[in-house]
């Protein structure tokens, strides 16, 4: 997922150790023997192979063999794709809002930036990149197609992606321009009802403590809070400890947040809150759903075991190890190593298992429990009840996941199919805002229908879908829609008020207490 920040780089160093103590020198002399003939398999590569291979992408195979060999997470950047990543991060270098990993000899799509070119035309997480501007992308590895897929400001991508399982995958291109995405914590702030917030923490910056603190206040503007929603969906994490600066606002000063555990004695330790909290008795719903990894994950955990949220969702991702940046000499490139797991407060483990099985079923299992074995220990939250671990946060309250689009529907954004349909309505509305907000069956009839009609007739495709399917198709077109005719205020607006995971949590919020 998203690699968490470290602001001091660490030197490394490279050499083995070559003086163990006595009772190691077996083991010693079997790993000269490895080393041996893995240089001797190089050496033959090198005079022997039916082509000449480059020494440095032999090295870089090795050295991505090896980190993939330790878990899903580790790996080694050089110092140009560091820097221009950095370059992305701080709004100095375009990009599309693609963020990729390795994923079993493929590249996949990690996550979307929320509102960024690429959401808009339809790509997905899970989708697996095949070629960007017609160059094939197998065999690279993460960091190098994550650098391809950064450019000037305006500039047009061609990306060809696979959907759906590998050995019967749909393939798709889609046109992506770049653009200046400068990554925020907080992306939206709405008041729902009265005394109700809805914040979407869209990752883990650092400062994202403020961030969720001033828009909570900005958005109660003095008033008494009756509840705040705190939305973690789709959140890939971030800095670690800027999930210990937000818990702080909800958890009594001194809370455990996270304990860490590693080889290393300075790897173990528990990280509390700092501070009084800003909305100790504000009640509280968190959404989290498979997507939710990392410091968001922690942070649910967090509120879970303490009992200050209600969780409402889809299991999360179950990725929790705490990863530090080390430079490699001697050109300044570098290696994000796992140092620690990550476990709740109660001792959960949020960490899935990834032991014996591929990369990519790792990544296929998001949102899924371990192994069986590993959901029997119970735990307790403060309160009494019981947690389970079994590789990310269970839900107090589980939700139905909404519906996945199918592969025609990025095709149908990609050539602006959506757009004409959203322009053609969205200009006949009138001015009758709020009756629009609720008018579900008047999206399907006026934006559904002929959505479909053109898909079917300019694709010459079935474009078969569900009635879940053609509810959220029918959000995201009347949401347009409304975006010609209002705004984007609106379209954030409506957008929220119509997410049924949204309404199940002020549903949660507006229930009597006893």
């Amino acid at each position: 997922m998203r690699r968490p920040r470290i602001p001091v780089l660490l030197p490394a160093t490279l050499a083995l150790v070559l003086a163990p103590p006595l009772a190691a020198q077996a083991d010693q002399s079997e790993t000269y023997q490895q080393l041996q003939t893995f240089s001797y398999l190089m050496s033959q590569v090198r005079q022997n192979y039916v082509r000449v291979v480059p020494m440095t992408r032999l090295v870089r195979a090795a050295i991505d063999g090896v980190l993939r060999s330790l878990d899903p997470h580790s790996r080694f950047v050089t110092r140009e794709e560091n820097d221009r990543w950095l370059a992305w991060e701080s709004g100095r270098l375009a990009g599309t809002g693609v963020v990729v990993e390795d994923e079993d000899g493929a590249v996949a799509v990690a996550y979307v930036l929320p509102g960024s070119p690429a959401e808009r035309v339809g790509v997905l997480p899970g989708d697996r990149v095949l070629a960007v501007n017609d160059t094939l992308v197998a065999g690279y590895p993460a960091a190098q197609v994550q650098d391809r897929l950064l450019g000037e400001k305006g500039s047009r991508l061609l990306i060809r992606l696979a959907r759906g399982p590998v050995l019967a995958a749909d393939t798709l291109t889609l046109t992506v321009r770049n653009d200046i995405l400068s990554p925020r914590s907080v992306t939206v702030t709405r008041r729902l009802a009265p005394g109700i917030v809805y914040v979407r923490l869209a990752e883990f910056e650092e400062g994202a403590g403020t961030e969720v603190r001033d828009a909570v206040n900005r958005a109660l503007a003095g008033r008494r809070g009756l509840g705040i929603i705190l939305d973690l969906r789709s959140n890939p994490g971030g800095a670690v400890t800027a999930s210990v600066d937000v818990a702080s606002d909800f958890l009594p000063k001194g809370a455990v947040v996270y304990r860490s555990e590693g080889r290393r004695a300075e790897a173990n330790r528990a990280d509390s809150t700092t501070r009084d909290p800003a909305f100790a008795d504000v009640p509280l719903v968190v959404l989290i759903n498979r997507s939710t990894a990392s410091a968001a994950e922690v942070l649910a955990g967090a509120l879970q075991d303490h009992d200050r949220a209600e969780i409402l969702g889809q299991r999360s991702f179950g990725k929790a190890l705490e990863q530090r940046l080390y430079e490699v000499p001697p050109n300044g490139d570098a290696v994000w190593l796992t140092i620690a797991y990550l476990h709740t407060p109660s001792g959960r483990l949020i960490q899935r298992r990834f032991r014996g099985i591929t990369v990519e079923q790792y990544y296929a299992q998001a949102g899924h429990p371990g192994a069986a074995a590993d959901t029997l220990e119970a735990f307790h939250t403060d309160r009494g009840r019981t947690v389970r671990g079994g590789g990310g946060i269970q839900p107090d309250s589980e939700l139905a996941a909404p519906a996945t689009l199918p592969l025609w529907w990025s095709v149908a954004a990609d050539s602006g199919f959506d757009d004409a349909v959203a322009d053609s309505v969205g200009a006949a509305l009138g001015g009758d805002r709020a009756s629009w907000l609720d008018a579900a069956a008047g999206w399907k009839v006026r934006v559904l229908a002929p959505f479909l009609a053109r898909v079917r007739a300019r694709l010459h495709v079935e474009a078969p879908s569900d009635s879940a399917v053609n509810a959220r198709l029918a959000l995201i077109l009347a949401a347009r829609a409304g975006q010609i005719q209002w705004g984007p205020d609106f379209a954030e607006e409506f957008g929220i008020h119509n997410d049924p995971e949204v309404r199940a949590a002020v549903a949660w919020l507006e229930r009597p207490r006893p």
